[in-house]
């Protein structure tokens, strides 16, 4: 209720917080706008100009410099050396010296003037040294003082029609009464973040026109915080190893550091992503051991899970048995490839009825990354429909993979049989398409034994379970992102490391083409996938390129951009909008994002030492003493400053200057927003 706050306690106990404290101070933590890639949460904007800061050792030097200056000038007019007694005039106004020598009045008098006069020589020279500045700098006190300003404290109860745990929204609206309910379930401990984010996302639809406002209070009403659950029932992950905000979308990841590559805006500022970044999709190299998967594609994936069970994305998450990804039961459905266990399949035509489309998807995936095969254009897909839109309109499901292996192979007796079941069904124009397939078997050119070469990796008895296309079954398919789902996808990558690949370029053309023809925009939908080497091929890039008008966006990690072809890693490159290069690159990959990067104009001083020849003899006895104590001749220098046009980080010092469990990243919002490349330090 209004008059209700985080300091009550049930039981009348001061020391014992509420139930729902934490979460309300959570929810009334300042989230003020930022940077792309600064963590909001409780941020404390810097100005985006840095202050000039003079050099410790010149404050010093100074300081000590002014003390001796003002030491010096107050000897010289106590004893009388700067024109005499006349700075006592005033005193000896009020006490003669002889009222000095006899009363203790004129002595207090004349001490208190001298202290005066002392005190105002101390200002002058404090003022002239920068001792105010020292001290803030070096004081024990200043260090305390700022350690505690900077110190986390529960953030002071806002004004109730400011405060966003009573809901303001609603009550703007007229919905009291769902906001007293979601007030009490607050204080009472029963809504959390995830409930909170999937809350405020269903009274965004209610703006949108999407949910009747009657169905929201009575789900509200009878429900409380469990209100619009997640179809798996699930509101939290049962465990979360960093720390996410739900409300403004972010997964902290580390922190940028305090150098001078780095803007000042952001230095000692959190280092976080949301979906405004991921939707304009994220390339991440790194070598094993610098920590792709730990610091950054688990934190992601488990990011983009709290968002699912919010309503708020749909995340498919694709890596090889054992890699750490998160616990199995973050995810609504896992997917075992060749794992005779695994409950779930995968559908190998993406949910499609098209033949069209699912040629497409399938010649992708089997000889996508074949250079003889894309110089050929479009006929692997071409030689793939031929074959799958004639044997669907037969049967009514496109074929198994032992079967279209054989229709690939030219097996007479599946083709005639084909071909006499479209003429007794009246399908002509299917009939010419297997005609045309059996004149063009064994051309020079033919793709036919390309896809026939990389099927037969698919069939294989440890995939015999999977790829049902029986209709018995209900294998996943990415027309399900449509919801907020959370799947995860295990490749067989030691056990079959060549189909491993193949699937891997499957699931990426089938994501890069539903998504984009999905009916609600809103629902972010991401891929993530931890090993994309092998996976990048010429249409992969284009599809790439068209997700962030989608909503949508992927994440590839990969151990060296060398698992590119060559003149795909400037496109890839350019068609991310997020580029991380984590500690242990090589220089080649280094080059690569250089010239990604582009370059900018720096200021270069160049000093310059030059001999000092001296023509006077007394200057000449003193350079050769000078000469003879320190060892080296007098010397003048000369400073010229000038601009250049420099790399933002060069390939030597992505290779070999970044510390362990560090990262250079560079982001993109999905409205244009950019941050140049930043030294982040992913540990903190």
């Amino acid at each position: 209720m209004p008059g209700r706050g985080p300091g009550a306690s049930p039981g009348g106990s001061v020391s014992e917080r509420p139930p729902g404290a934490d979460f309300l101070d959570w929810l009334r933590t300042p989230r003020p706008p930022a940077l792309p890639g600064i963590w909001r949460f409780g941020h404390r904007p810097r100005p985006e100009a840095e202050p000039e800061q003079t050099p410790g050792r010149q404050l010093v030097s100074g300081a000590l410099i002014a003390l001796l200056v003002g030491w010096l000038f107050w000897s010289l007019l106590y004893n009388g050396f700067l024109w005499g007694d006349w700075w006592l005039l005033p005193v000896r106004a009020l006490a003669p010296t002889s009222l000095k020598e006899s009363t203790t009045w004129g002595t207090a008098t004349f001490y208190l003037y001298y202290a005066l006069v002392i005190i105002l020589v101390a200002a002058a020279v404090g003022r002239l040294g920068r001792w105010p500045e020292l001290w803030r700098r070096y004081s024990p006190w200043s260090r305390t003082r700022r350690e505690a300003s900077t110190a986390a404290s529960p953030p002071p109860a806002p004004a109730p029609q400011e405060d966003p745990a009573q809901w303001p929204e609603l009550r703007a609206a007229g919905e009291h009464a769902a906001a007293d309910r979601l007030v009490d379930e607050a204080y009472a401990g029963r809504l959390r973040d995830v409930d909170h984010a999937r809350l405020v996302r269903a009274w965004r639809s209610v703006q949108s026109g999407q949910l009747p406002v009657e169905t929201f209070r009575h789900d509200v009403l009878r429900d409380g915080a469990a209100a619009f659950p997640h179809p798996s029932g699930r509101r939290d992950l049962p465990a979360r190893s960093v720390p996410h905000d739900l409300a403004t979308g972010q997964v902290r990841l580390g922190a940028t550091l305090d150098d001078a590559r780095n803007p000042y805006a952001y230095r000692t500022a959190g280092f976080a992503l949301g979906s405004e970044l991921l939707a304009t999709s994220l390339v991440a190299v790194g070598p094993a051991g610098s920590g792709k998967t730990g610091a950054l594609v688990r934190p992601v994936a488990e990011a983009l899970c709290l968002q699912a069970l919010a309503g708020r994305a749909a995340v498919v998450v694709v890596g090889a048995e054992g890699a750490g990804l998160g616990r199995t039961d973050n995810y609504d459905i896992v997917i075992r490839l060749g794992h005779p266990d695994s409950v779930y399949d995968l559908d190998l035509y993406g949910g499609t009825r098209d033949a069209e489309e699912a040629a497409t998807f399938l010649a992708e995936a089997l000889v996508g990354d074949l250079p003889q095969a894309s110089g050929s254009g479009r006929r692997p897909s071409t030689v793939l429909a031929q074959l799958l839109g004639p044997f669907r309109a037969v049967h009514g499901r496109f074929p198994s993979v032992a079967e279209l292996r054989l229709l690939l192979d030219g097996s007479p007796k599946h083709l005639a049989a084909l071909r006499s079941a479209l003429a007794a069904g009246g399908h002509s124009a299917l009939l010419r398409d297997v005609e045309s397939r059996e004149r063009q078997a064994g051309q020079p050119g033919d793709a036919a034994p390309l896809l026939v070469d990389r099927l037969a990796l698919l069939d294989r008895p440890a995939f015999a379970d999977f790829f049902d296309t029986s209709g018995e079954g209900a294998p996943f398919s990415f027309r399900a992102l449509d919801h907020p789902v959370r799947v995860r996808i295990e490749l067989p990558a030691r056990s079959h490391p060549n189909a491993a690949l193949v699937l891997a370029r499957l699931v990426l053309a089938q994501f890069t083409g539903s998504v984009v023809v999905r009916g609600d925009l809103s629902l972010f939908a991401c891929l993530v996938l931890d090993d994309a080497a092998g996976v990048v091929t010429a249409e992969s890039v284009r599809g790439i390129q068209s997700l962030r008008s989608a909503h949508a966006g992927v994440v590839l990690a990969l151990r060296t951009l060398d698992d590119v072809p060559r003149e795909l890693r400037g496109p890839l490159l350019g068609a991310a909008g997020c580029r991380m290069a984590l500690s242990g690159v090589a220089p080649r990959d280094g080059q690569d994002f250089a010239a990604a990067w582009g370059t900018e104009w720096r200021e270069i001083r160049d000093i310059t030492d030059r001999q000092i020849v001296a023509d006077e003899p007394l200057t000449k006895v003193s350079h050769f003493l000078r000469k003879a104590i320190t060892g080296k001749a007098p010397t003048a220098q000369s400073v010229t400053v000038r601009q250049v046009e420099r790399e933002r980080w060069s390939a030597s010092e992505l290779a070999h200057a970044l510390p362990p469990g560090h990262a250079v990243v560079s982001l993109t919002t999905v409205r244009g927003e950019h941050a140049p490349p930043l030294l982040v330090d992913l540990r903190r």
